[in-house]
């Protein structure tokens, strides 16, 4: 069985007058990201390898999750390719996955994520909003071979404020 976690990057500044790719969080971006993440932390939630797009944003948002959760380096991987929006080198990337990992954490952007899961997941999601967070698991050996799979867990930062 192969289980995926993909995240959607946290809410980012418009602030600054940068380039896309190199857009910082803002404030609200590194609270709720700070926020899922030690709400996962305590559900136990664990890893085999993450992905993550190179830009600020998504880079930054993993960087959270990286230290609440305690990831070791070794098992990350930054890449310009998932800086994708309309999804392609998001799937290629997943289903090149190495096949000994099971459990694959991935960031990237909307509407590559949104896309996917509804793609692949089991429950239809308007939108997966900035931190929004979406587990899939499939019945298969081979990342390759995912189709429809089963959504698990979704966590909205909405949800975890009171």
């Amino acid at each position: 069985m192969k289980k995926l976690t993909l995240v959607r990057h946290a809410k980012s500044s418009w602030q600054y007058n940068l380039p896309d790719h190199l857009r910082p969080l803002n404030t609200r971006g590194i609270s709720d990201a700070e926020l899922v993440s030690k709400h996962i932390n305590k559900l136990g939630f664990s890893i085999d390898y993450l992905l993550s797009s190179n830009a600020v944003r998504a880079q930054s948002t993993a960087e959270i999750f990286i230290e609440e959760l305690q990831i070791p380096s070794s098992i990350c991987q930054f890449n310009h390719e998932l800086y994708d929006f309309s999804g392609e080198h998001l799937v290629f990337n997943i289903k090149n996955c190495p096949n000994h990992i099971n459990n694959l954490l991935v960031f990237g952007h909307n509407d590559a994520i949104t896309h996917f899961v509804n793609k692949y997941g089991s429950e239809s999601i308007q939108n997966v909003p900035t931190c929004g967070l979406v587990t899939i698991t499939f019945h298969v050996k081979s990342w390759n071979d995912i189709e429809k799979g089963t959504t698990h867990t979704i966590i909205f930062p909405k949800d975890l404020k009171i």
